[in-house]
C-alpha cells in the first residue's frame, strides 16, 4: 500500500511540473508573439516609455488620441515604444509592456517624450537620444512633457526653438542647453514652436495633447474629446 501511494505521488509530481513549465513558456511565447495591429493609412502616435516614467505624461496622450470621433471611427493608431520587450514600471507603480521595441517602430506622425524624476538617466542614454534624433527627421510633430524637454535638449533637435519644462525647471534646462529658448515655466504651461509641443507635464499633459489633437484634426473634435473625457465638468 505504501509503495502504491509513493508511485501515484511520483506520477502526480511528474505530471504537474512539466505542465507548469509548459504553461509559463506558452504565456511568454504568446506575449512575445503579440504585435499591435495598426490600421493602415491612419496617423500613428508613438509614446516613448522607460523605467520610472511619469504616469500622467504617458496616459494623457494615449487617452486623448485613442478616442474615436462622434461616429465611433478611430482617427489614430496609438502605440508605446521602449528599448526592450519587457515590463516597465512608472514612478507611480503602473506596469506597461511596450507595443514595439525601438528598432521595430512603425512610421510615426508624432513622437511623445515623457519624463521621469531622474531625467539625467535618460539624457545619458545614447540609444534613446539617437532614437529621438532619427524620429525628428520623419515625424510631423514632437511633443515633450515635463523633464522630457531635457531629452529634447540633449538630442539637439529643437535648437533655437521655444520650449517649456516642469515648474521651477526652466533655469536648469536653460543652463544645461543654452541653445534652447526656454520659456518662463511660472507663467507658461504649454508651448508650441513649429513642430515642437511642450508642457509642464502632469495633468497639463492633457492640455498639450489636446492642443496637438486640435492641430491635427479640428476644434470640433477637440471639444468632443474633452466632453468624452469629462474635462468640461472640471
Amino acid at each position: 500500500m505504501r509503495r502504491t501511494i509513493l508511485f501515484f505521488l511520483m506520477i502526480s509530481l511528474i505530471g504537474c511540473s512539466p505542465k507548469k513549465e509548459k504553461d509559463t513558456q506558452s504565456i511568454n511565447q504568446t506575449r512575445n508573439m503579440k504585435t499591435k495591429q495598426l490600421i493602415q493609412g491612419m496617423p500613428t502616435i508613438g509614446v516613448l516609455i522607460f523605467d520610472g516614467f511619469l504616469t500622467n505624461e504617458v496616459i494623457a496622450p494615449i487617452d486623448v488620441f485613442a478616442k474615436p470621433d462622434k461616429e465611433g471611427t478611430p482617427l489614430f493608431n496609438v502605440v508605446t515604444l521602449a528599448k526592450e520587450q519587457r515590463a516597465y514600471k512608472s514612478e507611480e507603480g503602473l506596469v506597461v509592456f511596450p507595443d514595439f521595441k525601438l528598432e521595430e517602430t512603425p512610421n510615426l506622425n508624432v513622437l511623445v517624450i515623457p519624463s521621469s524624476y531622474h531625467p539625467d538617466v535618460q539624457e545619458k542614454d545614447t540609444t534613446l537620444i539617437t532614437f529621438i534624433q532619427e524620429q525628428n527627421q520623419t515625424t510631423e510633430y514632437i511633443a515633450s512633457h515635463c523633464a522630457g524637454a531635457f531629452l529634447v535638449g540633449a538630442s539637439g533637435i529643437a535648437d533655437q526653438k521655444e520650449i517649456v519644462t516642469y515648474v521651477t525647471g526652466g533655469e536648469m534646462l536653460q543652463k544645461a542647453y543654452p541653445q534652447l529658448q526656454v520659456l518662463d515655466d511660472r507663467t507658461i504651461s504649454v508651448a508650441r514652436d513649429g513642430k515642437f509641443f511642450s508642457s509642464n507635464g502632469g495633468l497639463v499633459s492633457y492640455t498639450s495633447s489636446l492642443d496637438l489633437l486640435e492641430k491635427m484634426t479640428s476644434v470640433v473634435h477637440r471639444k468632443y474629446v474633452e466632453e468624452v473625457l469629462l474635462l468640461d465638468r472640471l
